[in-house]
């Protein structure tokens, strides 16, 4: 059996919020911008590498990360 096979259907689990939170990523968004349960679920998303925090000048921004 090749790893192809057993990683196609490979998939991250998301909640209800996480998922309308990532879908609603289409650019980079400042953390700052959002609320704090918001920035709770990015936390959670950046740590299932869904999203990526990137440092731009003095503050970070959030992006989707390719798949």
């Amino acid at each position: 059996m090749k790893i192809n096979d057993l990683i196609a259907d490979f998939s991250i689990y998301m909640t209800n919020e996480e998922k309308f939170l990532y879908d609603s990523l289409d650019t980079p968004v400042a953390i700052s911008s959002l609320n704090e349960r918001e920035q709770v679920i990015i936390n959670n998303l950046i740590r299932k590498s869904l999203v990526s925090k990137i440092r731009h000048k003095n503050s970070f921004v959030v992006a989707k990360n390719d798949k």
